[in-house]
């Protein structure tokens, strides 16, 4: 059995039912991730797709710089088809690519801002059709929410991945700067583990480690509080513009990192003004950034001409690039997937 066989095989269930028990794309649960990148000095990457016309020059990038990757759904919920036709493009597109590295796909982060019971039923629903649609990894954010609402929502949610045992990711709830976060990160790792509700990821984001700088220590302190539990910690919500302090976040020990600041402007770019103009309006609106809003938009905008479609891929490729090299990402698939097919490598 060759490598790729091996790792194949780790794939979850739900991956392999939505593409195909022949597929030959290695779409896996990070948590496997995780374990083979444990020993390196690197985070894994998650990269939005805001435009599926993306998806070529995100998968080149990881080629060319040998990494694993995952590619995030923005806005899963948006409507009732579109988990399915994300990992319906991701699968077409990396099946052309005849790519072979390992991918992850991340749906949200889903916004939660109520513990109204027919509000949680709705979403619930939604999520049941996210795991069915192949995602492995679920991120939902409650900033809005109480630390005490947070944990009540989160347990109303889970059901879904806890059936499959696909991983859960969980933005820090509201709190104050500094150690107001440290508190909130605190209650709700405890709150989650009286509940018994398996949590892979704690994610935070930029702004709640500094205004402007870094507040290294204060990242470390998260890390340290998360590791205690057995949670690996993302940073997301980077700023727009090129990647800020990322090998300072491998460092602190961070484990994922969502660069979602550049690539929303950038796709956003590839259309006619007057299509850009339309999604703006819509966007200030529904009080979210432009580059956002596409990626639940794009079906109803006119296609990109080959020619801008050949520039998104490209300006794609060179920002995935940036993105994978400052992560320490290089060369990760290649160790990751020589440590997931030895036999005895305590996979499960």
């Amino acid at each position: 059995m060759s490598v790729l066989d091996k790792v194949l095989s780790l794939r979850p269930g739900n991956v392999v039912a939505r593409m195909g028990p022949g597929s030959r794309v290695p779409v896996l649960d990070p948590r496997e991730l995780l374990r083979a990148l444990e020993s390196t000095p690197a985070a894994l990457p998650c990269l939005p797709v805001p435009s599926k016309g993306m998806l070529p020059g995100l998968l080149r990038a990881a080629r060319a710089e040998d990494a694993v990757l995952g590619l995030a759904c923005p806005h899963p919920l948006a409507d009732r088809g579109a988990p399915e036709r994300f990992v319906t493009a991701v699968r077409a597109a990396a099946v052309e690519a005849e790519h072979t590295r390992p991918l992850f796909l991340q749906a949200g982060p889903v916004r939660v801002t109520s513990t109204d019971a027919d509000v949680l039923d709705a979403m619930q629903e939604g999520l049941f059709r996210v795991v069915d649609a192949g995602f492995a990894l679920v991120s939902l954010e409650l900033s809005r929410l109480t630390t005490y609402e947070a944990v009540e929502a989160v347990n109303a949610l889970v059901g879904p991945l806890m059936e499959r045992e696909l991983s859960l990711e969980l933005s820090a709830p509201q709190a104050p700067a500094g150690a107001g976060l440290l508190d909130a990160c605190g209650t709700l790792l405890e709150g989650l583990s009286q509940w018994k509700v398996p949590l892979r990821f704690l994610r935070v984001s930029e702004a709640q480690l500094g205004d402007g700088d870094l507040d290294v220590g204060l990242l470390r302190q998260v890390v340290e509080l998360a590791h205690a539990r057995g949670v690996a910690v993302t940073v997301g919500d980077l700023s727009a513009g090129a990647p800020r302090g990322l090998s300072s976040y491998v460092a602190a020990g961070v484990r994922k990192v969502d660069c979602g600041g550049p690539f929303g402007p950038l796709a956003l770019r590839a259309w006619p003004p007057e299509a850009r103009a339309q999604v703006g309006a819509r966007a200030q609106a529904a009080g979210m950034p432009a580059g956002e809003l596409l990626s639940m938009v794009e079906e109803g905008l006119p296609p990109l001409t080959p020619t801008a479609r050949e520039t998104l891929e490209a300006l794609a490729f060179a920002e995935a690039t940036e993105v994978l090299a400052a992560l320490g990402a290089r060369r990760s698939a290649t160790h990751a997937m020589t440590f997931l097919a030895k036999a005895g490598g305590d996979l499960g």
